[in-house]
């Protein structure tokens, strides 16, 4: 009898040894997958944060461009455009001067204004699809800022996503046009 209890002590014990590095492999399967997903939800949260933030920035812009700011000239527009469609201007010193409101909102949203790429500030007809006499001309702010991502394990451990943005926003006070009286875009 104690010959059979010793016996199956033995077997216990032997099954017991040979599981027990199971746990721990199963870990290390696990774990990279985990930690994966993790940072993926952590990198995806703050891509969506910045593009938030930038898209409120080009809301912001646009909203300053379209705002007269001559009191003294009868509330004309400070910025003209050479012709509808075409950028005011996409060098640096043009950002810095007509887009305060996008500079200010990236910068309260902790984003560098000198990292934005392909800024456009353009005269555009807000619904190009309807009738002549209804057009409504606009200002339309746009574009990209880089998000670096960097996840493990993955293709994205150190690549850099472009998000674009673009908002519109209506002018106001436009000059009809001296032939038909419909308004007139840049």
């Amino acid at each position: 009898m104690v010959e059979c209890v010793r016996l199956r002590r033995t077997r216990r014990s032997v099954r017991r040894s040979n599981q027990a590095g199971a746990e721990i492999l199963e870990f290390a399967f696990a774990a990279p997958v985990l930690l994966t997903l993790m940072l993926g939800i952590m990198w995806l949260g703050r891509a969506y944060n910045v593009y938030e933030a930038i898209t409120q920035a080009a809301r912001e812009g646009a909203r300053y461009a379209v705002l007269p700011s001559c009191a003294t000239c009868g509330n004309t527009m400070v910025d003209t455009y050479a012709s509808k469609d075409t950028c005011l201007g996409t060098s640096s010193n043009v950002f810095s001067n007509t887009s305060y409101g996008v500079t200010r909102w990236l910068t309260a949203a902790n984003l560098n204004p000198a990292s934005v790429a392909s800024y456009c500030q353009a005269a555009v007809w807000l619904n190009p699809n309807t009738d002549a006499s209804v057009h409504q001309c606009g200002v339309e702010i746009s574009f990209t800022y880089p998000v670096p991502v960097a996840i493990p394990f993955t293709t994205l451990k150190a690549t850099t996503i472009n998000i674009p943005t673009r908002a519109q926003m209506r002018m106001e006070n436009q000059s009809p046009s001296s032939i038909d009286g419909s308004p007139v875009c840049p």
